[in-house]
């Protein structure tokens, strides 16, 4: 007498691999879409990352240009900076990473205050002791090399950026690039962001590159009166 088994088939390692590879190839798909539709520095980056691409795409400048010409931004203001810092990838990213360290050198920022690996709150000073403050969201996270985040939802001001840490030519120490989009609330011109925070944001950028580099390499900030700043 023949028997039949009631064992049910099971499934291959290639078919659960395929399954894996569609699973991430639509979930992949549904973050450059939805990359794409916001129209921001933050939606290219949430693009390229959805695409698996998002370091080269930010190291590579001209890839963020292609991406932003092909879906037509139109980015209220953006502001790209990069000094050289004498110091190794390694040091500076781990003091970047802690991101309660960077009211130390950006003295817009009256404090910083990580609640995980990925999200993070800000409070910015504005003139007459005001103040903003938001969310944010690291989207992609490189060790030594490549951080990237966003505003989240109920910003007082949606941001997004980038910092990347790559050696500098002839042992030179470190490139520290940084790429920051502020979108003013209510479609307000970038003169609005400026005099939130008093002044020209690639000038402020600039300063806070300055105070970094003088930081991670003397251990201070010499202030305007003189008198140094040691770390916090």
């Amino acid at each position: 007498m023949t028997s039949i088994s009631g064992d049910k088939p099971t499934t291959s390692q290639g078919e659960a691999s395929d399954i894996e590879r569609w699973a991430s190839l639509i979930g992949g798909g549904a973050m450059v879409l939805m990359g794409l539709k916001q129209g921001s520095l933050r939606g290219v980056l949430t693009a390229l990352a959805g695409g698996g691409l998002i370091y080269q795409g930010a190291t590579k400048q001209s890839t963020i240009q292609q991406a932003q010409e092909a879906i037509g931004i139109n980015q209220p203001i953006k502001v790209e900076k990069t000094v050289t810092i004498n110091k190794s990838p390694e040091e500076l990213y781990r003091f970047w990473h802690n991101f309660e360290n960077l009211p130390t050198f950006m003295k817009h920022l009256k404090s910083v205050k990580v609640y995980d690996e990925k999200r993070s709150h800000w409070i910015a000073n504005t003139p007459l002791g005001n103040s903003v403050q938001w969310d944010a969201e690291i989207l992609e996270d490189r060790e030594n090399e490549f951080i990237s985040w966003a505003s989240v939802e109920g910003a007082d001001i949606d941001n997004s950026g980038f910092v990347r840490f790559q050696k500098a030519p002839g042992e030179r120490g470190t490139e520290v690039k940084v790429v920051l989009e502020y979108n003013p609330p209510g479609g307000a011109l970038g003169s609005t962001v400026a005099k939130l925070f008093g002044e020209e944001p690639e000038q402020q950028i600039g300063d806070e590159l300055r105070r970094f580099k003088m930081l991670m390499e003397t251990g201070e900030i010499a202030t305007t009166e003189g008198q140094p700043s040691g770390r916090s």
